[in-house]
This record gives structure tokens, C-alpha cells and sequence, in this order.
């Protein structure tokens, strides 16, 4: 890794802290990213939507590494996740940012899925998730594109239709 260039890292932070250090991120002027999904709260006298993390605990910097001090000293972070062995922190490819971006910036419904390694890898050539790379899974009658963090071992999926994809090989 070189020390100018900005890279995307995973931030572990405390459970339901992730909105609270999104926001002290942002006043230190440090790019992050959190993905919010929005879903339905059920209270006894009313149902609200509401907008969750995607990946509860976890949000996403780029930065260069000469900032990894600011984003370890800021309230809330638990930790920048990384390899385990000497705590080098694990850059997340563009890519896999920019996917999951593309999923949460579209209207489609996503749903947390499991973290896949294998599959069908494709890609999305028409509709509002045009771009978007992934992996084609079938879910009952459905079929949906899943998209992973590999660091974090978590996957995103929408509902995709058949005639939209194409293989990448």
C-alpha cells in the first residue's frame, strides 16, 4: 500500500454506534461512508420506517493511512478491521464500495444475505442497477445478484431480473 493514496477500510464500531461515529467521521472532514437501508419499526401503537445500517457495526473511510490514528481515536470506533496479525488494516477493493453504492443509491429492495464465495459471477447490463457486479443466485422463484464485502464476510442481494444480466468470465 502506498502512504498518499486513499484507500476504502471497514471500521468496526460499538453496536448501534454506527450513525454517532458516522457523524464525528464526517465533522473531522474524513470520508465515510455508512450504508442505511430503510425498514418498518414496530411499535405497540404505530409502525414507522426507519433506516438501519446494512452491516450493523461496521462503516466504511477512505483515507490515506497517515489518518489511521484519526479514525482509531475517534469515539466509538472499536477497531479498523485488518488481517489479525500485526493489526495491518485491510484495504476493501473500489469495486466492492462502489457496488454496494450503486445497490443502495438504486430504489430496489435489498435484504442482507449471506456471505457467498462461489457462484455465477455477473454482471448487471440494463436496468437500474446497471454496472453492478456480483454474484446470480436463485431465491424461490426469484433470482437475485449478490453483492459481498469479502473482509467483512458479509453480502448484500436484490432482486434482479434474468433478462438484465449477463455472465462475466
Amino acid at each position: 500500500m502506498e502512504k498518499n493514496v486513499a484507500y476504502w477500510f471497514a471500521v468496526h464500531t460499538r453496536s448501534r454506534h454506527e450513525k454517532q461515529v458516522d457523524s464525528f467521521l464526517r465533522e473531522k472532514n474524513i470520508s465515510s461512508f455508512l450504508p442505511l437501508v430503510k425498514t418498518i419499526s414496530r411499535r405497540r401503537d404505530r409502525k414507522k420506517f426507519i433506516d438501519v445500517p446494512l452491516f450493523p457495526g461496521y462503516l466504511f473511510v477512505n483515507i490515506t493511512l497517515d489518518n489511521l490514528y484519526e479514525i482509531k481515536s475517534t469515539r466509538g470506533v472499536v477497531r479498523i478491521i485488518g488481517d489479525g496479525e500485526g493489526f495491518i488494516p485491510s484495504p476493501i477493493p473500489d469495486a466492492e464500495i462502489n457496488n454496494l453504492k450503486t445497490l443502495i443509491n438504486s430504489n430496489v429492495a435489498i435484504d442482507p444475505y449471506k456471505y457467498l464465495q462461489k457462484g455465477t459471477k455477473v454482471r448487471v447490463v440494463s436496468g437500474p442497477l446497471i454496472g453492478l457486479e456480483g454474484l446470480l443466485v436463485k431465491r424461490k422463484t426469484n433470482y437475485r445478484v449478490v453483492v459481498s464485502i469479502d473482509i467483512l464476510q458479509k453480502s448484500t442481494s436484490a432482486e434482479i431480473s434474468i433478462a438484465d444480466i449477463e455472465s462475466i468470465d
